[in-house]
């Protein structure tokens, strides 16, 4: 069935519209998209509100928490009146607010084993706004075992890093991080330090790059990680290939299921 835009959504969308490289049959694509965003922190904040406005038709929004004072200096999506809100409520509104043309599914859980495969098998593409590694690992190999694209972000201090880990075109996260460094298991629940601007600048990227995915725009970030330096104000790319030795995607994979990986306790794993 053909997807149809009404006047109003091609007068709001017309900016997008007025490129070649999306033209009215991208938006269309753009309208029939699903994304699933888990974490509604600092990354998922201005990846939903830019998703939201591009006009994706469809976004799942996945976060356990309630909205927290010390929250605000970076997680824009949500306000000072949303203090003790579940986040996904406080973005439910402000996303409500600024398109009324999409449809918005919320999901107040954390991720864990049990939720991650049915979490994300009604979208297209899933987008890694966590802020701990244990679920990012997860993500990573449910995305794997249910053939999704993840578009993955995370910050430390003033660094951020982006890519796509879509193992039909190249490699997983595992592949480029076979084990998890010790000093960034959790850096959130420890309160280390991060930039406020940092997950914006990183988050604004990974919405960029889930849109050139809807509209099949390339050269994309499959294979690529992105490394941003705030301090020093620079960008760096690391070609990333697939091993063939991975235990998730390599020549002999021994997991093939969640239960066949270590996590961390999914209780502790928060977005």
């Amino acid at each position: 069935m053909d997807i149809l835009l009404i006047p109003e959504e091609i007068s709001r969308y017309s900016r997008n519209i007025s490129l070649p490289q999306v033209g009215l049959h991208g938006q269309k694509k753009l309208k029939a998209a699903s994304v699933l965003i888990v974490g509604l922190g600092g990354l998922g904040s201005p990846a939903a509100i830019y998703l939201a406005a591009a006009g994706v038709g469809h976004l799942g929004l996945v976060d356990g928490d309630l909205v927290e004072s010390s929250n605000l200096q970076r997680q824009i999506i949500h306000s000072t009146a949303a203090i003790g809100q579940p986040k996904t409520k406080s973005a439910l509104a402000h996303l409500r607010q600024l398109n009324p043309h999409i449809h918005l599914d919320t999901y107040q859980e954390h991720l864990t084993r049990e939720n991650a495969l049915e979490l994300i098998k009604p979208y297209q593409i899933i987008l890694d706004a966590t802020d701990n590694i244990p679920s990012r690992y997860l993500l990573n190999d449910a995305c794997h075992l249910t053939n999704k694209p993840l578009v993955h972000g995370s910050v430390y201090h003033f660094e951020g890093q982006v890519s796509i880990f879509d193992t039909n075109r190249g490699a997983c996260y595992r592949c480029a991080f076979p084990a998890p460094p010790a000093d960034r298991i959790n850096p959130e629940a420890r309160g280390d330090g991060v930039l406020g601007v940092l997950p914006g600048m990183i988050g604004i990227i990974q919405a960029t790059e889930t849109i050139k995915l809807c509209l099949g725009i390339e050269p994309s970030l499959v294979g690529v990680l992105l490394i941003y330096d705030a301090l020093q104000l620079s960008f760096q790319k690391i070609q990333l290939h697939k091993n063939p030795a991975c235990p998730l995607c390599g020549m002999k994979p021994t997991i093939t299921s969640l239960d066949d990986a270590t996590y961390h306790d999914p209780r502790k794993i928060k977005e």
